[in-house]
């Protein structure tokens, strides 16, 4: 074993992979790598990424026939967490390709549904809760500043923000508390996800190897994390439409740079 391989078989909970040496390189090879697969499956891409767009474009019209679409900023933001979940597809096609193996539609899609028999569902908990967390410190940072402000448009949200000291104070600490809780979450599930969807091991200790993946190798992991995060927002901005080829290239990519993080199942 060289040493640019940190034992977590020893050290780490029972079950977890051996974590590796991360380089700004091997995020660059990932994303590329990432590209190559949406090429080589561009089907399968449209596929998941539509299901993401489609979900977008139902939140947008919801939120506008109840008179509230300044709530699309805060729940597009937070929406992009649950995109992993459709990423599981991604991560299949990719670990086929990688292993030299027939990506078939069949064989595919009974991986996604056989998810929910495994750990990764409960994943889908730990995520859902922290997306709930977000929405809610929303609207109450909503009530601390802008309480007592009227707004029931996009454009009179945007200049009560963007012109208020009470819209700069709101703007300032739902910054702060959205970044705390987008590491918090990136932390657990930039390994996890693509680890459950790999091997069987219990999602407390994917989160574990994780956060601990990140620790050891924060600049490349967390670099990737702000990749993901600007090129996830920058597709949402033509009415979701971007995601068709976001989501699926960062899908595969997080497939790639899971395997350099990690040990073979």
């Amino acid at each position: 074993m060289t040493n640019n391989t940190a034992g977590l078989a020893q050290d780490g909970p029972i079950g977890a992979p051996v974590l590796r040496a991360l380089s700004i390189e091997d995020v660059r090879l990932s994303l590329k790598e990432g590209w190559r697969d949406f090429l080589a499956h561009p089907g399968f891409g449209l596929f998941f990424g539509g299901i993401y767009m489609l979900g977008g474009l139902a939140i947008l019209g919801f939120l506008n026939s109840i008179g509230a679409p300044w709530m699309i900023i805060p729940l597009a933001i937070g929406f992009p967490l649950l995109g992993p979940f459709v990423a599981v597809g991604l991560y299949e096609i990719s670990r086929r390709r990688h292993e030299g193996e027939p990506v078939t539609r069949r064989g595919v899609l009974a991986q996604v549904f056989h998810q929910r028999e495994r750990q990764l569902g409960w994943m889908a908990f730990v995520v859902m809760f922290i997306f709930w967390v977000w929405i809610y410190q929303v609207r109450l940072l909503l009530a601390l500043f802008l309480g007592f402000k009227s707004f029931s448009s996009w454009d009179r949200f945007s200049e009560i923000v963007l012109s208020t000291p009470e819209g700069w104070g709101f703007l300032a600490v739902g910054t702060i508390v959205g970044g705390f809780l987008a590491l918090v979450l990136f932390s657990t599930t930039v390994l996890s996800l693509p680890m459950l969807a790999e091997r069987e091991v219990d999602f407390v200790t994917a989160m574990i190897t994780s956060v601990a993946a990140v620790v050891k190798n924060p600049v490349p992991l967390l670099g990737f994390g702000f990749i993901v995060g600007v090129a996830t927002l920058a597709a949402l901005l033509p009415a979701f439409i971007g995601l068709l080829v976001v989501l699926p290239v960062l899908g595969h990519a997080t497939w790639h740079l899971y395997r350099r993080a990690a040990s073979p199942a």
